[in-house]
């Protein structure tokens, strides 16, 4: 070997990943990677819920086989049933059974959201321990809107909490994606994901591109905090609003 990259190999790779790019893409949640260990899962039970969240986003499935698992993990019948034993126990997936409106066709799906309350709590014990500022609470930090009732601090603690009682509804898997990935990679602060949560509210838009819009138009604007969100409400108001 040179050591030399040759333009037939160079070719060759492009082709290569260009194959695997038009294959498709998985978002894996940062928080899973992270904090895994602390869930006490085994390296199999977590290959499983990756390849569970692959074949729901790259190929649209959302109960795959004993066997499809089988091949993609390249362990036995035996230990898929234990992965699936302790995960379906210690409540980090369930299995639904849902009815298809338009053919009334019943078919089953594995269902995540216990895993993402874990790794909300994993989340929210992380920022406690590391004696982080209080983003979670309103306490002391101005309002964007007079006349909006304030929750209690354990209430307030937990971020994925308070949209699920402002939607009056448990949360899709789907969403807390959503909430992870406002501040694992848009770096959001936890303050200003409630503030504009607080501001869907009172705009009677509860759901989450409505609040995706404001968090957008927020950074835009080099908002902040929320003396910021204040400031350009009122700046926006006082301009009028079509």
């Amino acid at each position: 070997m040179t050591g030399s990259f040759d333009k037939t190999s160079a070719a060759g790779w492009t082709e290569g990943v260009a194959f695997a790019m038009e294959a498709g893409m998985v978002q894996i949640p940062y928080a899973l990677l992270k904090h895994y260990r602390t869930l006490r899962l085994t390296d199999g039970e977590m290959l499983l819920l990756m390849q569970l969240l692959a074949f729901k986003q790259a190929e649209r499935n959302e109960f795959p086989t004993w066997e499809q698992l089988q091949t993609r993990l390249g362990c036995t019948a035996n230990e898929i049933a234990l992965y699936f034993s302790k995960l379906t126990k210690e409540g980090f997936l369930r299995i639904d059974s849902v009815e298809d409106r338009s053919s009334s066709v019943q078919f089953e799906r594995y269902n995540l959201t216990g895993l993402y309350r874990k790794l909300a709590e994993c989340m929210i014990a992380e920022r406690t321990e590391a004696n982080d500022e209080d983003d979670f609470l309103f306490a002391g930090q101005p309002e964007i809107q007079n006349g909006t009732t304030q929750s209690s601090p354990t209430e307030e603690r937990n971020l994925f909490t308070i949209f699920e009682k402002e939607f009056g509804r448990p949360l899709s898997p789907m969403e807390y994606e959503t909430i992870n990935s406002w501040m694992d990679q848009d770096r959001y602060p936890e303050e200003l994901i409630l503030l504009a949560l607080k501001e869907a509210v009172f705009a009677g838009k509860v759901h989450f591109r409505y609040i995706d819009r404001i968090l957008l138009e927020w950074s835009r604007n080099r908002v902040r905090n929320a003396q910021d969100a204040k400031e350009y409400a009122q700046r926006f108001r006082g301009g009028g609003r079509s």
